[in-house]
């Protein structure tokens, strides 16, 4: 025979989450995982239909409808707050029953809301196995998270070593190509600033080639300090740069930069004890001036202002007009030359 101590305990292992229920329906014992969920209430003494509502079966109007229900199939939940959902047995037993409860589907739910192990089941409970698999989906999909994240990284600095150019930290000739293409798509208005520095040969050839790569890393300083965020500084190779002035069409606003530009990039610069002196040409060729909204021309227009400014003498600034290409002197154009001494 089992007595009542032996049964209590056979249950705890074998359904931790059951309710033993006198015949007036009265909880008189409640397995350990199932007053686990609720801790702040004492779920002994409490009668099992105002503690539960029940979806199945339905119309149970006292306890005694409730063991006459055929099949003994429940489905339920709290009538608190938290109504987590579930399933359950009932079966009569000496004028009372036992009720068998468990979270069914919503189980990776309930361990999650109210911190339940493994232990808080029984070792052959489904859930187990349930909860092994949620377990490992969970560190499959982190897993999977995370090498997308990586991916992600390595393709954006992949494509941002693509444009950059590596000894100024610029854009470089491609990045400038694909913002130009961009802003002609998009019928935005913009200016091109192409930049040459005038006697860097200079340099290279009196001072090395080390001291040149610190002349081009500080005029590309130069050249950041002097724009607006929106702008893009591109070196376009050699020692020549260029600058996208977005929406920026004002050609006194642009003379004023370019006017800072060479009187900046005047400045000797010291290398190694050694004074490094250059100074700067530059051609301007504005989008809204311009027929044709090919970037490539307009690229084209700003290189034949610039080279009508290094005939000019150098150190010197000039807007692009037509005719320039013919080296027409009496071209409308816009001087500012600044001796180089």
């Amino acid at each position: 025979m089992i007595d009542n101590t032996d049964l209590v305990r056979m249950l705890d292992m074998l359904c931790p989450m059951y309710l033993l229920l006198n015949e007036e329906g009265v909880i008189t014992r409640v397995g350990p995982t199932l007053q686990k969920i609720r801790p702040d209430r004492e779920l002994k003494g409490e009668r099992f239909l105002d503690l539960f509502e029940l979806a199945r079966p339905r119309c149970v109007g006292s306890f005694a409808d409730l063991l006459n229900a055929k099949g003994g199939k429940l489905n339920l939940s709290f009538r608190d707050a938290r109504k987590t959902a579930m399933k359950g047995l009932i079966v009569g037993i000496g004028g009372g029953a036992v009720v068998k409860l468990s979270f069914g589907i919503s189980v990776v739910e309930a361990v999650r809301d109210y911190h339940l192990t493994s232990a808080d089941f029984s070792s052959t409970d489904p859930a187990i196995e349930l909860l092994y698999l949620a377990e490992a989906n969970s560190v499959a999909m982190e897993a999977s998270r995370q090498l997308n994240l990586r991916l992600q990284a390595a393709k954006i600095s992949a494509e941002e070593q693509a444009f950059t150019d590596t000894l100024t930290g610029l854009k470089n000739r491609r990045a400038m190509e694909h913002v130009m293409a961009r802003r002609a798509s998009g019928g935005m208005p913009y200016a091109l600033m192409h930049i040459d520095l005038d006697f860097f040969k200079q340099v290279n050839d009196t001072l090395g080639h080390a001291a040149g790569d610190y002349v081009l890393q500080q005029v590309a300083r130069v050249l950041v300090e002097e724009t607006r965020r929106e702008d893009t500084v591109a070196r376009a190779g050699g020692d020549e740069f260029v600058i996208i002035f977005d929406h920026l069409t004002d050609r006194p606003r642009l003379q004023r930069i370019a006017r800072r530009l060479i009187d900046r990039v005047e400045q000797p610069m010291r290398f190694h004890g050694q004074s490094c002196r250059i100074s700067t040409s530059i051609g301007i060729a504005i989008s809204t001036e311009q027929p044709a909204s090919d970037p490539l021309k307009l690229l084209g227009q700003a290189d034949v202002a610039l080279y009508a400014a290094k005939r000019g003498g150098r150190a010197g600034l000039r807007f692009y007009s037509p005719g320039m290409e013919n080296h027409d002197p009496v071209a409308s154009v816009e001087v500012d030359r600044a001796r180089f001494g």
